[in-house]
């Protein structure tokens, strides 16, 4: 089958792999943002803490939103690839796939500017000498944990994501079927946890960080397969072959 029937110069295997590593930039970006920057700058339960912390490294707190930006911005490359090689096993699947997807990464780009806004809220700014700085680690603080909930917002339109592609990937042909269902458990994982943050967040609090364990496992999975096997190009060019007959 001739490829260039599709695209000039298409080639399914170069789309994988590249969506690989974007993959894997987007789960070591996501780790650095979160476990070493707002790790080690955000003290649970303690507004004056996390101030000080963060006025004392002003420069890491902005570092860790700019590589979240960075991830989000690579967000967009790499839904386009999972749509491009997962058409063929689903047309209107896919569509719904990066639609949901497109949301989750809007909701994670706009919940930066919380984080944004701590940074404002400890400034020296004139306009701020009417609270104490009290009020104002308080203040600063309340957006860090609203950036939490925003977190998991996007992340319940991420779930779907990932039981939608996890089911086309795993009936697709040309992917493992247990990568796809690892990433529809991921999914279920995601789902858990971000509506029992919204409805009952003592029970999101036992619930993680293990709840987060096997999309860690499904995701890297995911990326380390596109970036070292691809995808079985026979079974691909059959499947997208059908599809552009009918």
């Amino acid at each position: 089958m001739n490829l260039h029937r599709f695209a000039p110069g298409f080639s399914p295997q170069k789309y994988a792999r590249v969506g690989g590593l974007l993959y894997l930039f987007i789960i070591a970006a996501g780790m650095f943002g979160e476990l070493y920057v707002r790790g080690n700058l955000f003290v649970a339960g303690d507004a004056g803490a996390t101030a000080q912390r963060i006025m004392n490294a002003p420069g890491l707190w902005r570092i860790g939103i700019t590589v979240d930006l960075l991830m989000q911005l690579c967000d967009l490359p790499l839904m386009l690839i999972f749509y491009v090689l997962l058409k063929p096993v689903n047309k209107n699947l896919a569509l719904l796939n990066l639609l949901c997807n497109m949301i989750q990464t809007a909701v994670l780009v706009a919940n930066k500017l919380n984080l944004l806004s701590a940074l404002y809220l400890l400034g020296n700014a004139g306009y701020l000498q009417t609270f104490t700085p009290e009020q104002l680690h308080t203040l600063a603080y309340l957006p860090i944990k609203l950036h939490d909930v925003g977190f998991g917002v996007g992340l319940i339109f991420f779930g779907v994501v990932c039981v939608i592609e996890g089911q086309l990937i795993a009936v697709s042909g040309f992917f493992p079927k247990l990568v796809g269902r690892l990433l529809q458990l991921a999914g279920v994982c995601y789902l858990t946890n971000s509506f029992a943050l919204i409805l009952v967040p003592e029970l999101a609090g036992k619930l993680f960080p293990a709840i987060l364990l096997p999309p860690f496992v499904a995701e890297l999975s995911l990326g380390l397969w596109l970036l070292i096997k691809g995808v079985n190009l026979p079974v691909w060019e059959q499947k997208a072959a059908e599809t552009h007959t009918t």
